[in-house]
């Protein structure tokens, strides 16, 4: 299977081969993937290397790679709100949390030759968080608005602004708020919770449907409408502007 690189600022991926299709998720710039199957007017059903994750995709978001980038780690992630490189020598911006394969100054990804104006920052290593890192990180999507589907500052839904922003620290989680709940340890009280830790919240018939991350044992930040910092409490969050109860708490989990 053709190994492939993201080279737009964010990917869609589709549910169906089509552009009137559902977007379940995206990759950002600098995502790795492989091609499992190539569909009709340039769409390529891809399955992303960080997470697994498969979808539908137009082949014009991608580069081809051979195996030996395909396989370098990411070892930087883009900074800043947005950001500035060139490729083949003309300017775009990609956002926050891109993660890269090195931080060269120029650098070739399959036939295109990428040059950073800004440099990228060195990702964690998963064991020693810098917590610091971890709120700046997640401050960066402050009233980025909710987009179902959505991994970046330019719109991001609950699953996806929690593996991103853990992504720049080196802690790789899963796509989906069901999947991310599998991982980690479960902190038995609210009480005991730290910064970083992971709420996780049901509807009626039990089944996972948010996430975000704690601040504290009062307060978490999660994208629910808009990426927002609310009350927390036993029975779940509460709207700071409205008052009203938005979500129950089910199960609380640390991932470092």
């Amino acid at each position: 299977m053709p190994y492939a690189i993201t080279v737009v600022p964010v990917m869609p991926l589709r549910a169906e081969p089509s552009h009137k299709s559902e977007i379940i998720s995206q990759a950002l710039w600098g995502e790795c993937s492989e091609i499992i199957t190539t569909g009709t007017d340039g769409w390529v059903r891809v399955k992303c290397q960080f997470d697994a994750y498969e979808g539908w995709a137009t082949f014009n978001h991608l580069e081809i790679i051979d195996e030996e980038l395909f396989n370098a780690p990411y070892t930087h992630y883009t900074a800043g709100w947005v950001n500035s490189v060139q490729l083949n020598g003309k300017q775009m911006h990609v956002p926050f949390g891109c993660a890269v394969k090195g931080a060269e100054h120029v650098t070739n990804w399959g036939k295109v030759k990428v040059q950073f104006e800004e440099q990228p920052v060195k990702r964690g290593n998963g064991d020693a968080v810098d917590t610091a890192a971890l709120t700046a990180a997640a401050f960066h999507y402050l009233n980025t608005a909710y987009l179902w589907g959505g991994k970046s500052v330019f719109g991001v839904d609950c699953s996806g602004f929690v593996q991103t922003v853990y992504r720049t620290l080196g802690i790789d989680l899963l796509r989906d708020t069901y999947q991310q709940a599998t991982q980690g340890v479960t902190v038995d009280f609210l009480q005991e919770a730290r910064l970083g830790d992971l709420a996780f919240f049901d509807n009626p018939e039990g089944r996972f449907v948010h996430v975000g991350i704690l601040l504290n044992d009062h307060e978490i930040i999660h994208s629910s409408g808009k990426v927002r910092v609310d009350p927390i409490d036993n029975q779940g969050i509460t709207n700071i502007d409205t008052g009203v109860r938005t979500h129950k708490l089910r199960i609380i989990k640390r991932v470092f």
